[in-house]
């Protein structure tokens, strides 16, 4: 019996990926929600990318996903992060009106092919027949949705509580009710839970901020779009406002510090490292005299700010009393306290490469179920579950993206190797292969594979191949064509001359009339040759490693010489292939030899 061929359990971003993915590969797709006017809402921060995030956005992009499109089209501050380093660690960054890339992401998902919305609470799980796979999803009116896959996409809301001074409550988001069941139904199938925690911000009223003494941090001119099908912005951008802490806020959260439920040990869960709350930074960083507050606007037409950087769950009036010591905050108006909020992950040793959990087939999970912070994650990961989730309800073989083709490989791949003691958040230091995985290059690197996949229409990877060609042929050009005697890929490769330059020199690569962004790449590629070819050859390495698949029902205890902690934790895994198995906690390199011994013969 079969309702649909995928279910997605949760509408955020990782729910929508997840749900556009299957359906964009013909799968009859279920995306099960609270409330349908809530999908793509943004809990957090009104903004899409950063650092490393925007590379990930890129890729999904470059998959078709939806992310990227929504951010176009309801951006209102477009930016190009770490202009002044090398194009491995430039991302994007936009920042969004709220309200409209929520209309932005239901209109998109309501009208999609092959995917229907379930307005419902998902309860439980339904076993398959045997028991040791899923076979659906039981909703709280007692409705049965059966299918052969689901992707459990619930973020905050697994397990969910609100907590603000005193104030607690249950809630994934504030004055929304969080999904308690599925936790018993997860513990019910022996799969592992942890707890993390995240906050927000308190909302401010624009119009009691007074932004004359502030430093005013505008977009880039001319905004560059995120989404590579995207072919220009034209959008008015608004500015955001830097301000920072002084000794007078710290004293006052010092004063209070024993009033927040984290110092109270209410909360159990690990907070995220790279996104601590301000209280928790102004007792870490004791000697810190300031730090940082950006003031976001949350939409043209709101009257709310979002004051980056003051995540909180300190009581309301001590929120309102510290606010006020902050340069341009003195007579602020709080529309919302901040608040944080602890939830339920999955212990990702349980999770493969394809992000199936390994004990229970036709399982997947995705976004901060995973351990995961950010929407960019969330969207990832959304991504790739969608696409397993939807391959293996056709019975096809996973598709696991590895370290050297892809943000989303090292994603999965740390996710898969650790549990995360701390919510996961992607840095373009986590990535080997960086200078390779630029954010400029994700169409070039990923859509030929997502067309292979059926993730891809015929328009957007032809668009890329005519991308590809008119980059190769400006490269052909360079290596020939040359002045005083060298070529002018040999005078791109000094520091001091750029493809501006060249156009200036060369009549017939100026005729080319390639775009800024195939321009950009033309030059790094150019300037970091040496650089690329020794990653590639690494890359190559890898890839025979990840090449090498490990059949599902393969015999650890027939490997002579294993050792025991490692066919122990291999049992457990079972991954999908000898990279993967590789970097398995516990199997030695050793290990690693004898597996790749008996899988040759």
């Amino acid at each position: 019996m079969r309702d649909f061929d995928v279910i997605v359990v949760g509408g955020g971003h990782a729910g929508v990926e997840a749900a556009t993915a299957a359906a964009r590969l013909q799968c009859r797709t279920a995306m099960v929600v609270l409330d349908p006017g809530a999908i793509g809402r943004m809990s957090c921060n009104p903004a899409i990318g950063g650092l490393a995030k925007g590379q990930l956005v890129r890729e999904v992009d470059a998959l078709g996903g939806e992310m990227a499109l929504a951010t176009d089209a309801t951006g209102i501050q477009f930016r190009m992060l770490n202009t002044s380093k090398g194009p491995a660690v430039r991302s994007p960054r936009a920042q969004c009106d709220r309200d409209a890339y929520n209309r932005a992401m239901v209109a998109r998902v309501l009208g999609y092919p092959n995917l229907a919305v379930v307005a419902g609470e998902a309860v439980g799980l339904v076993r398959a027949a045997g028991g040791a796979a899923v076979g659906g999803v039981e909703l709280r009116d007692g409705t049965v949705l059966h299918a052969p896959a689901v992707v459990l996409t619930t973020g905050t809301f697994l397990g969910g509580k609100l907590f603000a001074g005193t104030w607690e409550s249950p809630g994934g988001r504030y004055g929304e009710a969080p999904a308690a069941r599925i936790s018993a139904a997860l513990r019910s199938f022996g799969i592992r839970l942890g707890r993390h925690k995240t906050g927000t911000p308190p909302r401010l009223h624009r119009d009691s901020i007074d932004t004359s003494r502030l430093e005013r941090q505008p977009g880039d001119d001319p905004p560059m779009p995120f989404s590579f099908r995207t072919q220009q912005l034209d959008v008015e951008q608004m500015a955001c406002w830097l301000t920072r802490t002084t000794p007078a806020t710290h004293a006052i959260i010092r004063a209070n510090a024993h009033h927040s439920p984290m110092f109270q040990g209410r909360i159990q869960g690990v907070g995220p490292r790279y996104c601590p709350s301000v209280e928790d930074k102004v007792v870490r960083f004791a000697d810190a005299e300031s730090h940082p507050v950006f003031l976001e606007p949350e939409g043209r037409d709101s009257i709310e700010v979002y004051p980056n950087g003051v995540s909180t769950s300190l009581p309301a009036e001590v929120q309102e009393a510290f606010l006020r010591t902050i340069p341009g905050l003195e007579q602020v108006q709080i529309l919302r306290p901040g608040y944080a909020v602890e939830y339920d992950y999955i212990l990702t040793d349980q999770i493969r490469g394809d992000l199936q959990v390994a004990s229970l087939r036709g399982l997947f999970a995705a976004g901060q179920i995973n351990g995961t912070s950010g929407y960019e994650e969330a969207a990832g990961q959304g991504l790739v579950a969608g696409l397993n989730a939807a391959r293996f309800a056709r019975g096809e073989e996973a598709y696991v993206f590895d370290r050297a083709t892809a943000y989303l490989g090292v994603m999965v791949d740390d996710l898969c190797r650790v549990n995360p003691t701390e919510p996961y958040r992607m840095f373009t230091s986590r990535a080997e292969f960086r200078l390779l995985l630029r954010s400029d290059n994700a169409d070039r690197r990923l859509t030929p594979i997502g067309e292979r996949l059926g993730l891809v229409g015929p328009e957007q990877a032809a668009a890329v191949r005519t991308k590809e060609q008119r980059i190769g042929a400006a490269r052909k050009w360079l290596d020939v064509q040359r002045r005083d005697g060298k070529t002018l890929t040999e005078w791109l490769r000094r520091p001091e001359v750029t493809t501006a330059e060249l156009l200036q020199w060369d009549a017939q690569f100026a005729a080319m009339a390639l775009a800024p962004t195939e321009l950009a790449e033309v030059e790094a590629e150019v300037k970091y040759h040496g650089y690329i070819d020794r990653q590639a050859m690494e890359v190559e390495r890898l890839r025979r490693m990840e090449e090498r698949r490990i059949p599902a029902a393969f015999d650890y205890a027939a490997v002579p010489g294993l050792s025991n902690e490692a066919r122990a934790r291999l049992l457990q895994r079972r991954p999908l292939t000898l990279g993967e198995a590789s970097r398995v906690a516990g199997v030695r390199q050793a290990d690693v030899q004898l597996l790749l011994v008996v899988l040759s013969r």
